[in-house]
């Protein structure tokens, strides 16, 4: 059917249907941060104002190379509360010392994390950013052999312990494989302890001594034609 246009065309533009345009436009408007995720589930972004009060926990840094120790508190802030959709994520980090010989670093440093935790999304890499940094002049095992190559990657292991707490991180663990062979290295490492143990013992007797019945150590040996226990001083002769 032929349509008859009675006034001067001006413009023109592509018709598309409303259920397409609604969707486009919300698209765009999300992906400038206009609008807030669906269902009014408020998530981690840089906008987001800081509360009057915040949850934190502080972890304590000893270390041999400052004589002072250092104090990490990370502050959180909880989203939806009271929701499903609630969750607690990193909000601010402070870092505190009586060793003002690295102030500037700490300050600039912890304003960079903060930022970061703020800005959202996956902040978990900063763990394995900061455990990468080697002091040139080396670095020193912790209590509990674990090594670190730096202060810096201290600080890491600080933060990977809170983002572990809060749920952000998770211990996969080891599988039955793994956990076999951990197992078995185990009780290999304790039987050589105790064989270490027994000759270690042994060693206080001469070597060839006999185990005495009385007991139990290899300390018998024969002196004046007659055996007797270095130990416990028993004798066959009486």
């Amino acid at each position: 059917m032929a349509i008859q246009f009675k006034s001067k065309i001006v413009g023109y533009e592509l018709a598309k249907d409303d259920a397409d345009d609604q969707a486009a436009e919300a698209a765009l408007a999300e992906a400038r941060g206009e609008t807030e995720p669906e269902n009014n589930v408020v998530q981690m972004h840089e906008k987001l104002e800081r509360p009057e009060m915040l949850l934190g926990s502080t972890y304590k840094i000893k270390t041999p190379l400052t004589e002072h120790a250092l104090y990490v508190t990370i502050n959180d802030v909880i989203l939806n509360p009271g929701t499903e959709h609630e969750l607690r994520r990193p909000f601010e980090i402070f870092i505190n010392s009586k060793n003002m010989d690295h102030f500037q670093w700490i300050v600039a440093l912890t304003r960079i994390i903060s930022a970061v935790f703020r800005k959202g999304g996956d902040v978990t890499f900063l763990v394995e950013e900061l455990r990468s940094v080697f002091d040139p002049r080396g670095g020193y095992f912790k209590k509990g052999g674990k090594y670190m190559p730096s202060l810096v990657a201290e600080i890491g292991d600080a933060i990977e312990c809170h983002l572990r707490m809060i749920g952000l991180l998770k211990d996969d663990g080891l599988d039955e494989h793994q956990q076999k062979l951990v197992e078995e290295k185990r009780a290999q490492y304790e039987k050589t302890t105790k064989d270490n143990e027994a000759n270690d013992n042994a060693s206080d007797f001469p070597d060839g001594a006999q185990l005495c019945g009385k007991c139990n150590t290899k300390a018998m040996i024969k002196m004046d034609g007659c055996m007797t226990c270095l130990n416990c001083g028993d004798s066959k002769c009486g």
